[in-house]
């Protein structure tokens, strides 16, 4: 059994087959105490039945600040004041809760519901076949640089009202912030290009206050100039979370979905012949290899007994997305792809009032870029040895640094 100094969930070694670990956890130990990189410890949970609750259970909090109370919010007010300094990263909606999270998620819940997001499909597709145009003839590419991660930064871009110009900016910003997850020093270390990207947004906010337009930040806008609604500083947040999780997330679940087909041909052969299957190969996609390892971190805001252990207040909490969704006493033949899956109640956008806002989009735009990708380059394949891929860091994300393939 692994000991918690030796678990390290943001390596990229654990991260490129975590599996095993993850099956012995759940067996022996499925609420297991960890050691962070920061130093501070944290319970993992492994288990689909105790992840599902957990995600949806209100003793278990996103703020810290909301499970301690005023006097050990003073004794931590140094922490609390180093993170000030980069507030836009924890105040959204993702970091809040009730009655904070219900109003920021009201403003932008509306221009994410599958009706609104199923009228990008053409646009989506679109872009999908310009990208796939643009290298055609060349035989082969890094599928993540040239393809996976192009496409969802051009479809938030143009909702949101990016220039596309900055497009380009946001790679190197996007991959310090999910890299650095969890670890203080990483942070630290990009201390200057996170001013950068703060700096980015509240100039954006700027412009389109000066000449708005029909896109989803100008909306936002709007709805801080009526008042309460959306402060200065949790709009600049708001679009920080549009534009790392409207992308971070399609860009690896397209990658580790195309892994997936071409680790496993007979599937990959199964999609070319069917391609009405792509709706539930992306939901195996995501509980296979989902984009996310963990679920955004919780804390307990009241003492609570689980699996037979006493979690404290003020406990932080970590649920392995990854580990609850190759659960056996969930799913059939946990740890084999299978397209055809029909019962698939994986947890790979969460669950509860935290359900991933993104899911409709995400989905879309897998289907669309991976269903397009099969069909135009039938005899896709991997264009290295599976064991040279390498995972980037962060205990957050899985995903890979880069994907070849040829065709």
């Amino acid at each position: 059994m692994n000991q918690p100094q030796e678990l390290n969930l943001a390596s990229p070694t654990f991260k490129a087959n975590p599996y095993p670990v993850f099956t012995e956890l759940r067996a022996h130990d499925p609420l297991h105490k960890i050691t962070l990189q920061n130093g501070r410890s944290a319970w993992l949970v492994t288990r689909y039945q105790d992840a599902e609750k957990l995600l949806r259970d209100e003793r278990f909090v996103k703020s810290m600040r909301n499970s301690l109370t005023p006097e050990e919010i003073a004794q931590q007010q140094s922490l609390f004041s180093q993170q000030s300094s980069f507030n836009f990263l924890s105040q959204h909606m993702l970091n809040a809760d009730p009655p904070d999270h219900t109003r920021l998620r009201s403003l932008i819940n509306l221009s994410f519901t599958p009706r609104l997001v199923e009228q990008w499909r053409s646009r989506i597709q679109a872009l999908t076949d310009e990208l796939l145009d643009a290298i055609e003839n060349k035989g082969e590419m890094d599928l993540i640089d040239q393809f996976a991660f192009p496409l969802p930064m051009m479809v938030i871009s143009e909702m949101l009202g990016v220039p596309d110009a900055d497009r380009s900016k946001f790679r190197s910003w996007s991959n310090l912030v999910v890299e650095a997850a969890g670890n203080p020093e990483a942070f630290r270390q990009a201390a200057d290009q996170l001013l950068a990207f703060y700096q980015y947004m509240v100039q954006l906010i700027e412009d389109k206050r000066q000449t708005p337009a029909d896109d989803l930040l100008s909306k936002l806008i709007l709805a801080e100039a009526e008042g309460n609604k959306l402060s200065q500083q949790e709009l600049v947040s708001m679009i920080f979370l549009l534009i790392i999780a409207g992308h971070e997330t399609t860009v690896n679940l397209i990658s580790n979905g195309v892994l997936a087909l071409l680790e496993h041909p007979e599937q990959f052969q199964l999609l070319k012949e069917q391609p009405e299957l792509i709706k539930t190969a992306i939901e195996e996609f995501l509980r296979y290899r989902g984009p996310l390892m963990l679920a955004t971190q919780r804390w307990a805001r009241e003492d609570a007994e689980y699996e037979g252990k006493h979690i404290q207040r003020g406990d932080h909490i970590l649920i392995a997305l990854s580990a609850a969704n190759r659960d056996d006493e969930e799913f059939g033949a946990a740890d084999k792809l299978d397209i055809t899956r029909r019962e698939n109640r994986h947890l790979a956008f969460g669950k509860g009032i935290h359900y991933c806002l993104g899911a409709p989009l995400a989905r879309l735009e897998g289907q669309i870029a991976i269903g397009t990708l099969v069909r135009r380059f039938p005899d896709l394949r991997l264009n290295a040895d599976p064991q040279t891929l390498t995972w980037r860091p962060g205990s957050l994300i899985m995903g890979l640094n880069t994907l070849p393939v040829s065709f």
